[in-house]
């Protein structure tokens, strides 16, 4: 049964530290974090199983463009068709508020997430060689998420 995505703000700062950690490796620092649930153009949601967040996708609104900066799930919680949950819900509120696509970059050897984007829609783009710090190539991908007459992220799952 889907869990509903909700927003996410301040408060679930706490939070939205431990998921990175257990589930990013620690992506970010406290200060980063406290940026991305202050400000408005920074859609996060999040996916909560009773108090515990589970779940989360956040991206910066830049023009017509959502920069999709993290999607984390739980380790003990993934293959349960979170992600897929939490990223359909950020890319449909993106649309409402006006992206008419969506990019982010993904680890050339997270094969995982590149199957869940490509669920998705996502194509590969690009290639930035050497992007991460471990020496992996991050690939661009890209979607577009409205045809100009419509919006192109509608229904369900």
């Amino acid at each position: 049964m889907p869990f509903a995505a909700i927003p996410l703000g301040p408060a679930d700062l706490p939070d939205c530290l431990a998921l990175d950690q257990r589930a990013l490796k620690g992506l970010w620092n406290e200060e980063q974090w406290r940026k991305e649930l202050e400000d408005e153009r920074r859609p996060c949601l999040g996916i909560r199983d009773g108090q515990a967040l589970v779940a989360l996708a956040c991206g910066w609104l830049v023009a017509d463009e959502l920069h999709i900066t993290a999607v984390a799930v739980d380790p003990g919680r993934r293959r349960q068709g979170l992600g897929g949950q939490v990223l359909w819900a950020l890319l449909q509120q993106a649309a409402r508020l006006g992206a008419r696509h969506a990019t982010l970059e993904v680890s050339a050897a997270n094969q995982a997430a590149q199957a869940l984007y490509a669920a998705r829609g996502f194509q590969t783009a690009g290639v930035r060689r050497a992007y991460y710090r471990n020496g992996d190539d991050a690939l661009i991908q890209w979607l577009c998420l409205h045809d100009g007459k419509e919006v192109r992220i509608t229904g369900q799952l």
